[in-house]
């Protein structure tokens, strides 16, 4: 089974979805790691970053690694967020990422989360959610993630909000067929409530 996990930044995604696979027994996978990654090989590469995309490895789960290097920390930066943004708009890196995501949910149970999981990465998942919050509630989240100004935070979201948005993504929009979970004033355990009552849902009517 597959649990598709889609939201802006800021949503809750990450936090959620480690949640609703440690509750489940699944394993989560952070495409928004990935992408990450291949914004930080980028900086060090002259390549296009399709190149970047398709010729790395990344090893996702407890750890991150690139190329055999752990990058857990590292691709938290700041400055990387603004990196993974960029290179996400690139409809190369993107088809690339997507082939390695589909192949690595190829088997098992998954829940993964990211921008376009239900829409492109996993059409055919058997839950679909979409997280969403306030912006002021995302920006809030966000800042006392990476140590920074809220405002500082919030104009940087608006930025990349409107950058997915004109790449051929909605990241503010959910898939017709997703359920919509608006996180702003929930609690962790509520959400995940949620969501694990949608697989419990869908277990029962492939059963």
């Amino acid at each position: 089974m597959v649990i598709a996990i889609d939201g802006p930044a800021g949503a809750g995604k990450s936090t959620v979805a480690r949640a609703v696979a440690a509750r489940l027994g699944f394993t989560y996978l952070d495409t928004g790691a990935m992408y990450r990654c291949v914004g930080l090989a980028s900086r060090a590469s002259d390549a296009p970053a399709g190149e970047v995309a398709e010729s790395i490895k990344i090893e996702v789960g407890e750890r991150v690694r690139l190329n055999g290097e752990d990058v857990t920390e590292a691709i938290r930066a700041p400055g990387v967020s603004e990196d993974a943004s960029r290179v996400a708009a690139d409809p190369a890196v993107r088809a690339a990422l997507v082939k390695k995501q589909k192949a690595i949910m190829a088997e098992g149970d998954w829940v993964a989360e990211g921008r376009d999981i239900g829409s492109v990465v996993a059409p055919d998942a058997a839950v679909k959610v979409f997280l969403h919050a306030d912006p002021e509630e995302r920006a809030r989240r966000r800042a006392s993630q990476i140590g920074l100004d809220v405002q500082d935070v919030l104009s940087k979201q608006r930025t990349r909000d409107q950058r997915d948005n004109s790449a051929g993504r909605s990241t503010l929009e959910a898939p017709k067929d997703a359920t919509p979970v608006d996180t702003t004033g929930l609690t962790l355990d509520e959400v995940v409530d949620q969501v694990v009552t949608l697989a419990i849902e869908a277990k029962e009517i492939d059963a």
